[in-house]
């Protein structure tokens, strides 16, 4: 056993337990909101949810044991992996927390128009068009890296990417009728999910 490395392994998941504190704190916590009458909903959203959900049970439901790495690898790429795992994990509560705080009211769990429904695009909606499902994948990764197997990780981003997919394209449906060209121009403007770096 490596000191080194087991204290690193440790820190990551106290880093990686602690923002998902924060995450789930986005939405149990925030701001309540009147519930508005809904226009338009679609229901897909839910098929997208599950597959999601399936991918979230993969990754927390089969864990590598209490000091191991997700792959052998040197010292050096391990704390390199580590450092990735938290900044992953601390970027990824960030743009929950703000892209909730910026939906307001308009926040919800699966795919509707309100009344008087705006076109968010301030905020994190600046980087990417669904930064909480960036944020939900990304935290996906980061616990993966901190707890899972790759193999187990693997499955699990395929099935979130699946879900997310699902979710985006039952979204984006209603949001392209309700918007119409306003949508459409922002649509060429922000990436859906993950921002460019360039």
């Amino acid at each position: 056993m490596n000191t080194i490395t087991d204290f690193v392994s440790l820190s990551v998941l106290a880093a990686v337990m602690l923002c998902w504190l924060f995450f789930a704190g986005a939405f149990l916590f925030r701001k309540k909101h009147p519930q508005l009458p809904k226009q338009k909903r679609d229901n897909a959203s839910l098929i997208g949810i599950l597959f999601v959900g399936v991918g979230y049970a993969i990754v927390w439901s089969v864990h590598r044991s209490m000091f191991s790495h997700i792959l052998e690898l040197s010292t050096s790429i391990e704390i390199f992996v580590a450092s990735l795992t938290v900044a992953l994990s601390i970027g990824s509560v960030w743009i929950v927390l703000s892209a909730v705080r910026t939906l307001g009211k308009q926040w919800s769990f699966s795919a509707r128009i309100v009344h008087d429904h705006t076109l968010v695009t301030e905020g994190p909606y600046r980087l990417v068009r669904h930064p909480i499902y960036t944020g939900m994948i990304g935290m996906m990764i980061a616990t993966g890296l901190a707890i899972s197997t790759w193999e187990a990780l693997s499955s699990a981003i395929i099935y979130g990417l699946l879900g997310t997919t699902i979710r985006i394209r039952s979204e984006e449906k209603l949001l392209r009728s309700t918007f119409g060209e306003e949508f459409e121009r922002y649509a060429q403007k922000v990436p859906a999910l993950f921002p460019r770096l360039f």
